[in-house]
């Protein structure tokens, strides 16, 4: 599978909304291909929306904090690539 570029990590997940936080260390923008690695967890998706301060955003930079909506279940520490 495609590694893409390191972009960040999951710090926190909220189960019953399906929501991550990603800690970015680089940008991401809606319709970005990403790619979340983590122990028996490995999956693309493409960002449908993201959310800082429970507000939706169409890009985030390097040092926020987003809420993610993932498609699987994940796990804190998680790497996050975009593809």
């Amino acid at each position: 599978m495609e590694e893409g570029k390191l972009v960040g990590k999951i710090t926190h997940y909220f189960s019953k909304i399906e929501v991550a936080v990603v800690e970015l260390s680089d940008s991401l923008k809606v319709g970005d291909k990403i790619r979340i690695v983590g122990k028996d967890i490995d999956f693309i998706q493409e960002i449908d929306s993201m959310e800082v301060n429970h507000k939706k955003i169409q890009e985030a930079k390097a040092g926020e904090k987003i809420g993610l909506k993932v498609i699987q279940k994940v796990k804190e520490g998680c790497q996050v690539y975009k593809l």
